[in-house]
């Protein structure tokens, strides 16, 4: 094998991987004491310069999505990134550090005899991240992957960011598990009747199957808008990449669109259509968008992004009808003004994907009530926006994409044996105009602010705090920063603690 020189250990720093190029590879050094080690450079979720990252903890941090890889092996241990990271095999001599040209091979996990039916029910985010799991734990039974979609497990984050805006085409969604990875037969069919006494599910063509073990994964189903005109054509709601083709064709520049509700993919989508050349218009409930999760400041500072580039509010406001002739032509509000609309997005939320589900206790809402460590009967678990579940003491459901993740993972470790409970940071990232906001943790109960930086200029760390403790951060164009806090939060922080680390990055 070829060895190339490519760094003396002197210049390698401990808290972050540097990056080298050899003939064959982008390569990231990452040293730990005298010990030095070569991965592949690039995040295997989306492609992310590791090195803009932190080594912290024993951990390599992705800086835009925070997947977490193990320094020792390379192993994931935290997603969106699903699979480990390629390794290198290093030399060094007399403080000269060397990289050979071929990667080393995987581990392979034992393979055992195994009886068992696993099912996954979903392929989204959640279902995804738990099928990974179960095969880079070891699992070799029977493992079936459910899911209503023709072609799913695919990136769902990408359509309002970049698909309808016309930077990806909808077929090109990025995958992801390939087959290679997953190991899994996958079903497509829709799941009629579960009985969990029984363990045992029914799809909608009558095929049924027992399982050992199962995980329910179906997410969200867009909450309907209950207004009269909603049938006609060109009024969507995005939650697949089939939706996302539909707006596309119909997002033609020049033409007018109206988005029905003030969420994170509501201004997504605003933000992408603007893009497009639309005209755009939003109608919201809130005077301030996103108010209740990042405070009336950031939210303002949203806002004002969106208004800086065309977006057009109708704040406190709400639709009475939708009206035309087969095509929507016309919103109208409550308060009588009519806006014009070649198209109309409606999101105004989800509700969970429950309703086939009976026999098990149910909040409120309809997402299934589970315990700590994801179970809701005996042999049978749940994760992603479907469930609810006790995190540090009170009961959440966290409609976030990299959570759903992180439930399945746990979920797929406990249908192995683990009895685990959720112990990580929640993590959502949201992008508008070319600026990307992260949140990291979940507030509720924060009565502080403290901003580093310009919320106008939209480059800042703002801290949520409930009293001196650090409840959740927000942040715009500090990737790397919340990429160290996303494992120091895991643990209680002091305001002055995280000022400190950041202000020493």
């Amino acid at each position: 094998m070829n060895m190339r020189i490519v760094a003396r250990l002197i210049n390698l720093p401990e808290d972050r991987g540097v990056r080298v190029e050899t003939a064959a590879h982008h390569i990231l050094l990452v040293r730990s004491g005298s010990e030095v080690r070569a991965y592949q450079a690039d995040c295997p979720h989306a492609g992310a310069p590791l090195e803009q990252g932190v080594v912290c903890d024993g951990r390599i941090i992705c800086p835009w999505h925070k997947a977490a890889f193990r320094v020792d092996d390379g192993q994931v241990c935290e997603p969106p990134a699903l699979v480990q990271l390629k390794q290198y095999p290093v030399e060094i001599h007399d403080g000269v550090v060397s990289v050979g040209d071929e990667a080393l091979p995987s581990p392979v996990a034992p393979h055992t005899n195994d009886s068992r039916c696993f099912i996954v029910i979903g392929a989204g985010a959640a279902g995804s991240a738990a099928v990974a799991t179960l095969r880079r734990k070891g699992f070799s039974g029977r493992l079936l992957w459910i899911d209503q979609e023709q072609d799913p497990a695919y990136d769902r984050t990408a359509l309002s960011k970049f698909v309808i805006c016309g930077e990806m085409p909808p077929q090109e969604t990025p995958p992801l598990l390939d087959e290679a990875t997953c190991h899994a037969s996958r079903i497509h069919g829709e799941v009629r009747h579960l009985d969990p006494q029984a363990k045992r599910l029914e799809l909608a063509d009558g095929r049924h199957f027992d399982y050992d073990a199962a995980l329910l994964a179906t997410g969200g189903e867009a909450r309907p808008l209950d207004v009269p005109g909603t049938v006609l054509n060109n009024v969507f709601v995005l939650r697949s990449r089939d939706d996302a083709a539909r707006i596309v064709k119909a997002a033609q520049p020049g033409t007018c669109a109206v988005i029905i509700g003030d969420s994170f993919i509501g201004l997504e989508a605003a933000s992408a259509l603007r893009k497009r050349g639309l005209t755009v218009q939003v109608v919201g409930r809130h005077e301030i968008p996103l108010a209740a999760q990042l405070g009336k400041r950031i939210g303002a500072s949203l806002r004002q992004l969106h208004e800086a580039n065309g977006v057009i509010f109708h704040i406190a406001s709400e639709p009475a009808r939708l009206e035309g002739h087969m095509d929507v032509t016309t919103v109208v509000l409550k308060n009588g003004h009519r806006l014009a609309a070649d198209l109309v997005l409606i999101g105004v939320g989800v509700t969970p994907a429950t309703g086939f589900v009976e026999g098990l206790e149910k909040a409120e809402d309809q997402s299934l009530k589970a315990d700590a460590g994801l179970s809701v009967a005996p042999g049978l678990w749940a994760a992603g926006d479907m469930v609810t579940f006790p995190w540090n003491g009170q009961p959440v459901r966290i409609e976030h994409w990299r959570v759903a993740q992180q439930l399945g993972v746990l979920a797929a470790r406990n249908m192995l044996g683990a009895q685990q409970v959720f112990a990580d940071v929640p993590f959502f990232w949201t992008y508008h105009f070319g600026k990307t906001f992260e949140l990291l943790g979940h507030p509720r109960h924060w009565n502080q602010l403290h901003v580093e930086g310009d919320l106008q200029r939209h480059d800042f760390i703002a801290l949520l705090c409930q009293g001196d403790e650090v409840e959740a951060v927000v942040a715009c164009e500090h990737q790397r920063a919340m990429a160290l806090l996303s494992q120091r939060l895991k643990h209680p922080l002091k305001k002055a603690e995280v000022l400190e680390l950041i202000r020493g990055l």
